[in-house]
């Protein structure tokens, strides 16, 4: 078969597989690869070059540099500051809400930023008296037009740069990409403040994220505990287990103030069907609830096994955490990466690895959680497919589609040409991964902009634009879907906000962005 048809099948292929969410992401990029090299399209090397890719790299350590600031209680303690002075007005708080999670979506990606955000919005929401629905879409949305404010907000943003770099143009500055994502977080917060209240559901959510003030009143209710007793705070902490069947704690006695078999955690109280367990002769059994009091990692550690239940994960309340233990060491690791990152003095993979490095050295987290940090359906994504990235530059495919392209809206207007690929970034990322999209245009972009006699740059940021417009559906990003159960929200709610949104980042993408980086 002729290389490029071949190329095209693939690509189809792998395009109905994500569009079925039937087979993992990461699955499906592997298979791109290894269909690449099967057909022999790619030799084995150039397969697998996704894997050692420097952009890969980067983007798995800014995982591990996320994790730092969330586990620290850093995003928490900045979510509380900010709208914890926004008032309880509707208009305020949507729009520090929105300021919000844009300006840390730049350091510490899109996902990162929704999930931290998402329990502070609910619970400020609910006690200013306004649905969690009429904030959570905002803040998923925001977090796109936030993710173009710097290089980190996205790993589209990096294979955008290494692909204008590698056309030879130039990459992009760390912060040039705040040019376009100012004026989208702008007209974003206008657009929701206008039109939000009209366009989004009043509707109570399915799911309530934890409100760790909450948390702890409960359990000093449930255990009679006094008023004063601490038990969520920045070095220690408490959780709520249950005796597991078959655990080696049954038959054990153990009361208030008594330290665990471990000798790291003190047992606060215990209970039997919502009752004290007290007496000479109470001795635990299966099912029985201890409160257990103890410094965050030694909660996480012994809870870990199979002698108790985790009702609450220690883990997941520590996050809320305002400026935990590390605080102050993942603000300077991020300050110093990103003044590396800003002033170019070494490559983005090495400042990133750095930085990662750095967050484990410090004992701000430990290396299993720097692992597990990682989102490796990204980086196996992103590695997957830029492989075939590399086929549409070898086999001439991307040059029949820009071809086609041209001959479609003609070579008269580079804006013509400009808006195509806009459109066609759009469609795909409703269907599919945004950063899996931008990898399969952007060759097809670079030779456009080749044929047409035309910079890159502006088809490269155009590109970023359009790919961060996923607005239409609560699959097409993470984000999306991670306030989907949260705000209440349904399949068909989406479009109606996103529609707008989608439509003015068409325009910026078309009209604006080549004002700022010509033709």
């Amino acid at each position: 078969m002729d290389p490029v048809a071949t190329t095209l099948v693939i690509l189809a292929l792998a395009i109905v597989a994500f569009m079925s969410n039937r087979v993992p992401l990461g699955i499906v990029a592997i298979g791109v690869s290894v269909a690449l090299w099967a057909t022999g399209i790619l030799d084995l090397a150039q397969a697998l070059a996704g894997f050692g890719d420097p952009t890969v790299i980067f983007i798995a350590t800014l995982f591990v540099v996320s994790e730092a600031l969330d586990s620290t209680g850093v995003t928490a303690w900045a979510g509380q500051q900010v709208i914890g002075r926004a008032g309880t007005g509707r208009k305020v708080l949507l729009v520090v809400v929105c300021l919000l999670v844009a300006a840390v979506t730049a350091l510490i990606s899109v996902n990162g930023a929704v999930a931290a955000l998402i329990p502070v919005v609910v619970v400020v929401a609910s006690r200013a008296g306004v649905p969690p629905s009429q904030m959570l879409m905002p803040l998923a949305f925001s977090a796109h037009a936030g993710s173009l404010l710097a290089l980190t907000g996205t790993p589209v943003n990096i294979i955008v740069s290494e692909t204008a770099a590698d056309a030879g143009a130039r990459p992009f500055g760390f912060f040039e990409f705040g040019l376009v994502g100012v004026p989208l977080v702008a007209g974003t917060v206008l657009i929701i403040t206008l039109l939000g209240r009209r366009l989004l559901p009043n509707r109570a959510p399915s799911v309530i994220p934890q409100d760790t003030s909450a948390h702890a009143r409960a359990l000093r209710a449930q255990y009679a505990l006094p008023e004063g007793t601490e038990l969520i705070g920045v070095r220690r902490g408490a959780t709520e287990v249950v005796v597991a069947p078959r655990s080696s704690l049954i038959g054990m006695r153990l009361f208030p103030g008594m330290q665990t078999p471990s000798g790291d955690l003190v047992v606060l109280a215990v209970q039997r069907a919502g009752e004290d367990l007290v007496g000479p002769d109470a001795t635990l059994q299966a099912g029985d609830t201890l409160l257990l009091g103890g410094g965050w990692d030694e909660l996480e550690r012994n809870t870990a096994g199979p002698e108790v239940l985790v009702v609450e994960d220690p883990a997941r309340i520590r996050r809320s955490v305002p400026l935990g233990v590390g605080a102050k060491r993942a603000i300077g690791v991020l300050a110093v990466m990103v003044v590396l990152l800003a002033t170019g003095i070494v490559p983005a993979a090495i400042a990133g690895l750095a930085a990662a490095s750095a967050i484990v050295l410090l004992r701000v987290v430990t290396p299993t959680q720097a692992y597990r940090s990682i989102s490796w359906t990204t980086v196996v994504l992103v590695a997957g497919m830029i492989p075939l990235s590399t086929a549409f530059v070898t086999t001439g495919t991307a040059d029949v589609i820009a071809r086609a392209l041209l001959d479609l809206v003609g070579e008269s207007s580079p804006y013509l040409a400009l808006a195509a690929m806009c459109v066609l970034t759009v469609v795909l990322g409703q269907l599919i991964s945004n950063t899996a999209t931008v990898l399969i245009v952007a060759p097809i972009a670079v030779v456009v902009a080749a044929d047409l006699g035309v910079s890159v740059l502006p088809f490269m940021m155009a590109l970023t634009v359009s790919g961060a417009a996923a607005f239409l559906t609560p699959v097409a990003t993470p984000a999306n879907t991670m306030v989907l159960e949260p705000g209440g929200y349904r399949f068909a709610d989406y479009w109606k906000l996103g529609l707008p949104l989608l439509l003015f980042f068409l325009l910026i993408a078309v009209l604006y962005v080549p004002l700022i980086w010509p033709f």
